[in-house]
């Protein structure tokens, strides 16, 4: 699309165009009555194969629903030369001659108008709902767009000059003041911090409280924490408000005692899960919050319709799903089951071998360790619903849905009954990751499967005694080592030369959902 903007949708803007335009939003787009809803529930079908999901479109010169996913809405364009179509979840308008959601500026307020309407029709106050809730009810988020005030638009006119963002620009960069053995925390604030879709969430006012106490929520503190980092001061911060909501919210993190990093990571991705729902917190161990995801999933791991799903910020870039399919070594029939995660947990090899053995330069051919299947031998057998009985099995993990953001916890810190130690092995990482080998479905598009390291977290010490400290990615090539209040530069043979504790990932392209 030019600078000037789609010419294509003049074709389109004849006649009574704004009212054809109002009647798709009132009906098929921001549905604000029950029987809209009805209407929109039981029309909104794709018109080639009868999908109610991917991406339904709608044409905008005649009655014509289609897939995007698919691409059943492109063949239509194509055939009836049709070169405009509406999104029915998110009211964008799609040109197929540009190949891209376009904006016009008297499209784009007949969209906010009936929105508006839409949402004083419902029968419950825009402010107490979810956005999930929004989408599912036909009325689209609840963030309004921001437009500048009189007030703004003079300020903006009486300070013309802007900063730009230059290679060399240092916003974003901040140390953190350790405020007792706080170096555990400081390292995950700085991974977060730098966690580029959370930080666009967080800088472009995303976060709606919902809390009863908003000097409670931890997701008030980290949009301040944010607002704090790239205010463009270069002074470490204070981070005494964070912990002290930390120790109130994860109370076993609470005192001056060294913690685990990755302890911290978990409990603090639990609590802003939790706030960002409007809830308050009484701290749950992983495997709790994992027992409580897996009933908003389906037997295939897609989310159900109900009110517990969540779609917060946290849970769309963290959350996966690691699928385990049990098969029994008498029928070979398989058992599926699909847990949601927020970070991969992995055993450390006894000597330097290459950790990763899929990793450029090596033999494509070789079965990697994380997918490999495991034997779970006599004294670990299942009962089988085809033999009815109990029987020897084998256990295969694989990846049914990959996060925005990728965390791997290298498991250094080994405690069992007889031996308590740190295990320094060295680990090899790649800057980039192809996680398309890991894949339940080998048809996964290889592209939407690749990642790029953009934080490290590393342990220097004993396990009694240690010290944290971080490496992140400013730019595409230029990283910085976080030393709790100093920051330094470093190169990327600093980065993967460094132990690795948390390896933080995020991947390179984002499909539509």
């Amino acid at each position: 699309m030019s600078p000037a903007g789609c010419s294509h949708v003049n074709s389109f803007k004849v006649d009574n165009w704004k009212q054809n335009l109002r009647v798709i939003y009132q009906c098929f787009v921001w549905s604000g009555t029950p029987d809209t809803r009805k209407r929109k529930a039981k029309s909104c079908t794709c018109h080639m194969c009868g999908a109610y999901l991917n991406r339904l479109h709608s044409c905008l010169y005649c009655v014509f629903f289609g897939c995007f996913t698919k691409k059943h809405i492109h063949e239509h364009a194509k055939v009836k030369r049709h070169n405009l179509a509406i999104d029915l979840l998110y009211g964008g308008i799609y040109c197929f001659m540009c190949q891209d959601y376009i904006y016009d500026k008297d499209m784009e307020q007949v969209a906010k108008e009936e929105q508006r309407k839409a949402w004083k029709l419902q029968a419950f106050a825009p402010s107490l709902v979810s956005p999930y809730q929004y989408a599912m009810t036909g009325v689209g988020e609840k963030y309004s767009t921001w437009e500048p005030t009189k007030r703004e638009l003079e300020l903006l006119r009486h300070n013309p000059k802007r900063r730009k963002i230059t290679t060399n620009c240092t916003i974003g960069l901040r140390g953190l003041i350790n405020l007792g053995n706080t170096c555990f925390m400081n390292c995950i604030v700085q991974a977060l911090t730098h966690t580029p879709l959370l930080r666009d969430f967080f800088l472009s006012d995303r976060h709606k409280c919902e809390m009863q106490s908003p000097n409670s929520c931890l997701v008030c503190e980290m949009s301040t924490l944010f607002q704090e980092f790239y205010s463009g001061h270069r002074s470490p911060h204070i981070p005494y408000r964070l912990l002290h909501l930390v120790w109130t919210h994860a109370r076993h993190l609470a005192g001056y005692e060294q913690q685990d990093a990755h302890e911290f990571l978990i409990a603090a991705l639990d609590v802003l899960h939790r706030h960002c729902k409007g809830k308050r917190v009484q701290f749950i161990s992983k495997a709790s919050f994992t027992r409580m995801i897996r009933i908003a999933c389906d037997d295939n791991g897609k989310k159900a319709n109900n009110p517990n799903h969540c779609n917060c910020i946290i849970d769309q870039i963290f959350t996966g799903g690691l699928q385990s399919d049990v098969t029994c070594q008498v029928c070979h029939g398989v058992s599926t089951t699909i847990d949601p995660f927020w970070d991969i947990s992995l055993d450390l090899p006894g000597s330097s071998s290459p950790f990763w053995p899929l990793s450029p330069g090596s033999d494509s051919g070789v079965v990697n360790g994380f997918t490999r299947p495991e034997h779970l031998g006599s004294s670990a057998k299942i009962k089988c619903s085809g033999c009815h009985s109990y029987q020897e099995s084998t256990k295969q993990l694989t990846m049914k849905k990959l996060p925005i953001v990728a965390c791997f916890h290298l498991k250094r810190f080994e405690h069992s009954a007889k031996l308590r130690r740190k295990i320094t092995t060295y680990v090899s990482f790649p800057l980039e990751l192809d996680m398309t080998p890991f894949m339940a479905s080998r048809n996964s598009v290889c592209s939407l499967c690749r990642y790029s390291l953009f934080a490290v977290v590393n342990h220097q010490g004993t396990l009694e005694s240690g010290h944290y400290t971080s490496f992140i990615r400013q730019h595409k090539d230029q990283w910085f080592k976080c030393d709790d209040a100093i920051i330094t530069k470093a190169s990327i043979k600093d980065v993967l030369d460094s132990e690795g504790y948390l390896l933080f990932y995020h991947k390179q392209f984002l499909e539509y959902e």
